[in-house]
């Protein structure tokens, strides 16, 4: 691919977003490429069980590229919106993906680079990372990724960041949520692989249905939420990984997941 590399390792897969030159800001070939490896990443539920998400060089991603910005301005509506709903698919399909996901971030995420960090399940940052929700600054607004910046960090720290557009330090960031661990660069991949070794050592199954019952349950009404979560652990507890998980429990030994 021009604009990213996945490399799969076992049950990891690592997408890092390869464009160092111009700290990874991404245009219409970087989306279209993290669509397809997303999408392909859904039809893999089970070999692949972590995904970790990062950037080359020393940014995440800064956002927007300025060349592609540069045509959008002589863009028609139609353009816009077909560009627009790019954004949101990416952003969607890797909000969803069944298994979870690490954001791993070395540098600057400006833009819809916080998209990408919001959108993952588990973000670890350098110490001396940079956040921003920067548009209201051009006249724009964190329009596609902030409904997974305000699922992230809530309403009244989102008041805040989208309104001023004014950079976030690391440890403000991890105050506010949209973090999870913040650490020195040097200790980044360790941090890193703890999260990946604790996910491991869970159901993969089991991980999908969580990530499914934290997209959809907030949104349901009390009644729908009950019969639809009472189904979702019944189907778990006849399922072959349910089985095995509880025997495992029993008879004290560690469970042999399948994928």
């Amino acid at each position: 691919m021009e604009t990213i590399r996945c490399i799969t390792n076992g049950p990891v897969a690592r997408i890092t977003l390869n464009r160092p030159d111009i700290h990874n800001a991404f245009n219409d070939v970087m989306l279209a490429e993290l669509i397809s490896v997303f999408r392909d990443l859904h039809e893999k539920k089970g070999k692949v069980r972590v995904v970790i998400l990062t950037g080359s060089g020393k940014s995440f991603c800064a956002g927007a590229d300025l060349n592609w910005m540069r045509k959008m301005i002589h863009y028609s509506y139609e353009e816009n919106l077909k560009d627009s709903n790019q954004v949101s698919e990416c952003m969607h399909l890797l909000y969803t993906l069944p298994m979870p996901t690490i954001g791993r971030i070395n540098g600057a995420a400006i833009g819809g680079g916080m998209g990408l960090v919001a959108a993952c399940d588990i973000v670890v940052a350098q110490e001396d990372a940079v956040f921003s929700l920067s548009e209201v600054k051009l006249g724009l607004v964190p329009a596609c990724i902030s409904p997974y910046v305000i699922r992230r960090a809530g309403e009244a720290r989102c008041r805040e960041f989208f309104l001023s557009g004014e950079r976030i330090a690391a440890s403000k960031a991890l105050a506010a949520g949209l973090v999870n661990e913040v650490v020195p660069l040097a200790d980044l991949d360790d941090a890193v692989q703890h999260w990946t070794d604790r996910f491991l050592k869970n159901g993969p199954e089991a991980l999908a249905v969580c990530k499914e019952f934290l997209e959809k349950v907030p949104g349901m009404p009390l009644e729908e939420a009950k019969t639809y979560t009472a189904d979702g652990i019944a189907k778990l507890r006849i399922s072959p990984e349910g089985q095995e998980g509880m025997n495992a429990f029993l008879e004290k030994r560690k469970p042999g997941w399948r994928g």
